[in-house]
């Protein structure tokens, strides 16, 4: 479920911030605060989640009036109110009349019988407290707020309510005759039980599982499948038994939508997202309802091009509307047909769909300034407008429930009421919609068939559906994994919008109605036409789905089923885990190089618990052919100092147990593992001996061989010895595991541990195995001696030293910056080599001398991209702090820079990438340049001077900021350049054209910009492009003159300027000009938010190729479009 966020600021200004308290906080508390427990543990946010994914059913509120008398002698620290009862549950009101350790009353409504309800209860409740003033009713002090209690909160309140000093002042009327009023109105609605809930049984349908915040994309899906007809499409989109899901939107679409129709249970959406090219950030990322709808038709429509379901998303969802102009004093009209998938409704300043369609069709005269400019007419008064031609069969609306406020230069939420009908008659007042050419036969009504909500504020929320799949009186709410039956009202009023005002069934004093904002209301809505309703609300049975993908779905099913199974009755079987010296030859040196076998790559049997072990021996001599009477099963211990090895062999009393005792007896952390090794004994003709019997004296040790030349080590065999023994008397033993002369001199070691680090020591071939304290499970690692000489090459002559490599090596794939996806070279090295063990292996590498000018940058293992900030110098220790990744990731990539100066020199200079744009050549030059710190932009400005050809040896420069070809700031020359980032913006030198420095008095620098407008389905997106500009306008200039001026300072040749297009453009909306408009006229307004929001645009096609992304660009810093890669 998506957490809910705070409320946009447009509904914050009357309320206070939400800070958790407690009796338990000392010290002074901040005056400005909200809702909050009193007297508990930090809230659990394991909850979180909007009001209306927990509530449910009709609320029941009531008005309790609590009459404190003698209040300023009240001397305890807190008192509570009488018990009163609203929904059926006990409530009172807790004050502290001296504030909770605050100078404020303290207020709280409390769960009354906390201490003896059942574990788990929880209740939710919408409530208000106030303090009567009892001399001008206007001015009580009124506090409303929500809230879900349970055991850890049951209370929930204002600890700064309101000043004692105000409270207790007797001329403010808080207090008369020491007698103080206290109202608290009280909403409960009853808590679904989540977990006991079975949608499925309930409703006859499952919902979508939340995969972090793609509630509003559930939502969408579940719209979109229960409009059968698109449905049936879907299952007809062809695919093959060859076909991947995760790599197929279509099969991944065709198996969720088979399996909302056919699963139990709620389904997941994880395939799909995949089929999308989405990973787990963009499943993380809450995306826009409206924005997924269209770039998800979009990519439906353009895969079921060519096959039998061609067309479908046009038949539902595509209606066309005419855009005209129309002179008034001649006869001239021009039009424009558009097709749309979905009309986008006012919602501010409109009361309901009908006046949202007004406001839509509504007709603008264009007059006086604005007059419209007709072929050979010249200016013209006109009217401007837009008509419907025709309305698809399923009808979606837009509500902008979102709006930018200039005013707050900020995003907010509108919550406004806002109604919408059952039946919407779009033929109404005869048609007012519709333009001459609509086809008048078809009859445009239209009946609800499901309303998406959004409930919270601007930066966030919940998404959930109201849906009625088959258009009976029947509503259900889609609300990720939970469907519920709901009525007409809380699909249709409920989502309106507005205030809330609760019915008070306890009138008393201060008779004031109980309100508060609904934050949650319609945002979407789908209408299907009543004249279509039986075409599209179809049946779709087993016999619309493909074969291959029923029995793909059912194979799924059975697995899914079969892996249920095998977990409700994993508490019935033990894992049992074999190790034999097979295990051991394959994995030490290739898998494993510490300690004897890695357990998870070993034989595994299921047994059922109550099996006896000795039964057990028997189907292991089934399965690994070796007989009964030939087995011994050693049980492994873990040491104190972390290593795993074999501890003892299984007593006969302990093998005549069940595996279930067995498993509880060896293994303390109670999972439902044993893990065991095999002893199995052979002859001199390798034929299977019984296991020698093993006394108090014999010690079963194992071990491995290493050989420095090859740098290998390998498993080579166990032995049994006397603890009484010494090593001298098994080293002709050991030279023939190893495959030496009996006479080999050879040195041994004992592998004692490896974390945190390695410990291995050389044993003393002269003093006997208990004094050395070797036990059994212990391992020898031996080598012939003495060790190879310094002048043999080799890297590791000894086993300590190797296994010390072994533990520390680390193979690092080295990328250069500017190519950050390419690997370029590995190299080995130790974790625990320097900075500067680091980079001259890197310098020596790439045939450098000097290793200081080597600059290496970490890796972000989650955007796979390199950090923003690279190693300074010498700031690291070790290799392995430069691939750690926020303390526990380990990474293995790195990036490398080869530098023209040493890194300490680069540090104290600030490097900034400048494009230098010539006055008369088209190629702009790009600069780096590098000045100390402190230096200004002005500094910048004389340094480039140096390096680039000037117009003119006196020109002046100015530094820009140009962001996705606007231009959004001029430096001033005293600005620090320390503090200038040129990672996201592009930093532009110009020179400053001898026009802009005689500006007149009527003059106006203007912003040019260069775009394209893209559409799609109706929704028109300006798209800039190329290199921005400024340009001097004179007063009364025409926009004829204007674009000669552009004409020969672009240098664009006839042909291609005559296809360009003028427009003014303000916050992304284009107003065409014409060549006789004066184009100051325009430029009027200086208190625009932004100036690079308003320029003249100038469209024509974008010819210039497409550029990646920087390398150091940080893709994520801006919020990133709802796309599908597939």
């Amino acid at each position: 479920m998506t957490m809910m966020t705070p409320q946009p600021l447009d509904q914050q200004e009357d309320e206070e911030m939400l800070v958790p308290h407690s009796d338990l906080v000392e010290g002074p508390q901040p005056l400005v605060e909200g809702p909050q427990p009193m007297e508990v543990a930090p809230a659990d946010n394991d909850n979180a989640g909007s009001v209306e994914n927990q509530a449910n059913e009709e609320p029941q509120a009531s008005r309790f009036t609590w009459t404190i008398e003698n209040f300023s002698r009240l001397n305890m620290k807190k008192l509570y109110s009488d018990v009163f009862t609203v929904g059926g549950y006990k409530w009172r009101v807790l004050i502290f009349p001296k504030g909770n350790n605050v100078d404020f009353l303290s207020m709280y409504l409390d769960v009354a019988d906390s201490a003896t309800l059942p574990y788990g209860w929880s209740r939710y409740a919408q409530f208000s407290l106030a303090v009567v003033n009892q001399m001008h009713n206007k001015l009580t002090v009124k506090k409303d707020t929500q809230h879900q209690f349970n055991q850890r909160e049951s209370d929930w309140g204002f600890t700064s309510f309101m000043p004692l000093s105000d409270l207790y002042d007797p001329n403010k009327g808080y207090l008369m005759n020491d007698t103080c009023l206290v109202e608290a109105d009280v909403a409960v609605r009853k808590v679904i039980d989540y977990w006991a809930y079975d949608s499925k049984k309930e409703t006859g349908y499952v919902g979508l599982k939340n995969q972090g915040a793609t509630c509003y994309m559930n939502s969408l899906l579940q719209t979109l499948y229960h409009i059968p007809y698109f449905r049936k499409a879907v299952y007809h989109m062809p695919t093959t038994e060859n076909d991947i899901p995760t790599g197929s939107i279509p099969l991944a679409l065709q198996s969720l939508f088979y399996k909302l129709q056919y699963n139990d249970t709620s389904v997941a959406t994880k395939e799909l997202t995949k089929s999308f090219g989405w990973d787990t950030y963009d499943s993380f990322m809450q995306h826009d309802v409206q924005e997924l709808n269209r770039v998800l038709c979009e990519k439906l429509e353009d895969k079921m091009k060519g096959t039998v379901v061609e067309g479908t998303i046009q038949k539902l969802f595509e209606g066309h509307h005419m855009n005209y102009i129309e002179c008034i004093n001649v006869d001239f009209k021009s039009t424009r047909k558009e097709s749309f998938y979905d009309l986008q409704l006012d919602v501010k300043g409109c009361k309901d769909v009908y006046a949202s369609f007004d406001k839509y069709v509504e007709v603008e005269c264009l007059e006086g300034d604005n007059k419209y400019h007709a072929e050979e007419h010249g200016l013209q008064d006109a009217k401007k407008g837009v008509l419907f031609i025709d309305f698809p069969p399923v009808l979606q609306l837009q509500l902008k429930r979102f709006e930018y406020d200039f005013m707050r230069d900020t995003m907010v939420k509108i919550n406004d009421r806002y109604e919408f009908p059952l039946e919407l008659d779009l033929d109404r007042d005869n048609g007012k919609y519709l333009s001459p050419d609509a086809d008048r036969s078809v009859r445009n009504l239209y009946t609800l068939h499901s309303v998406l909500v959004h409930s919270g504020g601007v930066h966030g929320g919940h998404y959930y559906a109201f849906i009625r799949p088959t258009l009976t009186d029947q509503w259900y709410k889609f609300d990720d994994e939970r469907v519920t039956k709901e009525d007409v009202k809380r699909a249709l009023e409920e989502q309106y919008g507005g205030e809330e005002e609760l019915p008070q069934t306890n009138p008393g004093y201060n008779n004031t109605p109980f309100k508060f904002t609904k934050y949650s209301n319609a945002y979407m809505l789908v209408y299907i036409r009543v004249s279509d309703k039986d075409k599209i609300i179809c049946d779709v049975d087993e016999k619309d789905i493909a074969e291959h993908l029923r029995i793909r779905l059912k194979k799924e099913q059975e697995e899914k089923e079969d892996k249920r199974r095998y977990k409700a009755q994993a508490h019935l079987y033990t894992i049992i885990k074999v190790a034999r010296d097979e295990d051991l030859r394959e994995q030490i040196g290739k898998d494993i190089y510490f300690d004897l076998v890695d357990h998870d790559k070993v034989r595994n049997f299921r047994i059922q618990k109550q099996m006896p072990f000795n039964l057990f021996k028997e189907e292991v001599a089934k399965e690994l052919g070796i007989p009964v009477q030939f087995q011994r099963f050693w049980i492994w211990a873990k040491r104190q100092n972390h290593t795993y090895r074999p501890n003892r062999p299984l007593t006969p009393q302990e093998e005549a147990q069940t595996v279930g005792t067995l498993r509880e007896v060896s293994n303390k952390a109670h999972n439902a593992e044993l893990k065991l090794f095999l002893e199995v004994e052979r002859g001199p003709d390798l034929q299977l001996v019984p296991p020698p019997e093993k006394i108090k004296e014999d010690i079963l040790l194992f071990f491995k061989l290493y050989d420095p030349h090859k740098e290998e080590l390998r498993y080579v065999g166990r032995l049994f010895v006397k603890s009484t023994g010494k090593p001298l008397e098994i080293l002709m033993k050991l030279n023939e595991l190893a495959g030496f002369a009996s006479d080999q001199e050879i040195e041994l070691f004992e592998e004692i541990k490896f974390e945190p680090s390695v410990m291995c020591e050389r044993l003393d071939k002269r003093a006997s195995f208990r004094f050395s304290q070797i036990e059994d499970g212990d391992i020898i690692c031996f080598q012939k001696w003495p060790p190879p000489e310094a002048d043999e090459q080799v890297r590791f002559p000894d086993v300590p030293s190797y296994l010390e490599y072994v533990k520390n090596r680390q193979i690092v794939h080295f990328r250069a910056l500017e190519r950050p996806k390419e690997d370029e070279f590995c190299l080995e090295l130790a974790k625990n080599h320097t900075y500067d063990d680091v980079v001259e292996r890197v310098a020596q590498h790439l045939s450098l001398d000097d290793p200081s000018k080597i600059r290496l940058t970490p890796h972000n293992c989650y955007s796979q991209q390199p950090k923003p900030n690279p190693i300074k110098y010498r700031s690291v220790d070790h290799l392995i702090d430069m691939l750690v990744h926020y303390n526990q990731v380990i990474s293995d990539i790195l990036y490398y820079e080869v530098l023209d100066i040493p890194l300490p020199e680069l540090q104290c200079l600030k490097t900034l990438k400048v494009a230098f744009h010539h006055a008369t050549k088209d190629e702009a030059t790009i600069l780096n340049i590098r000045l100390p710190k402190p230096s200004t932009v002005g500094d910048v400005l004389n340094e480039i001077k140096t390096k680039v050809e000037l117009s003119q040896p006196n020109a002046e420069l100015r530094l820009l900021e140009v962001f996705y070809h606007k231009i959004y700031k001029i430096f001033p020359t005293h600005e620090k350049i320390e503090n200038i980032n040129d990672q996201y913006w592009t930093l532009r030198a110009e020179e400053i054209p001898e026009e802009e420095k005689n500006l007149g008095q009527h003059d106006r620098l203007i912003h040019v910009y260069h775009f394209t407008k893209e559409t799609a389905q109706n929704q028109v997106q300006v798209q800039n492009f190329g290199e921005p500009f400024f340009l001097v306008i004179h007063e009364g200039e025409t926009l004829a003159e204007v674009k000669a001026r552009i004409q020969k300072k672009l240098q664009v040749p006839d042909e291609e300027f005559s296809k360009w297009k003028f427009a003014f453009l303000s916050l992304g909306r284009p107003e065409y000009l014409e060549d006789s408009d004066i184009v100051s006229t325009r430029f009027q307004r200086r208190d625009v938010y932004g100036a690079w929001e308003q320029y003249l645009g100038l469209e024509h096609s974008d010819t210039t190729p497409k550029r990646s992304y920087n390398a150091s660009q940080n893709r994520h810093t801006f919020e990133k479009p709802v796309k599908i890669y597939n």
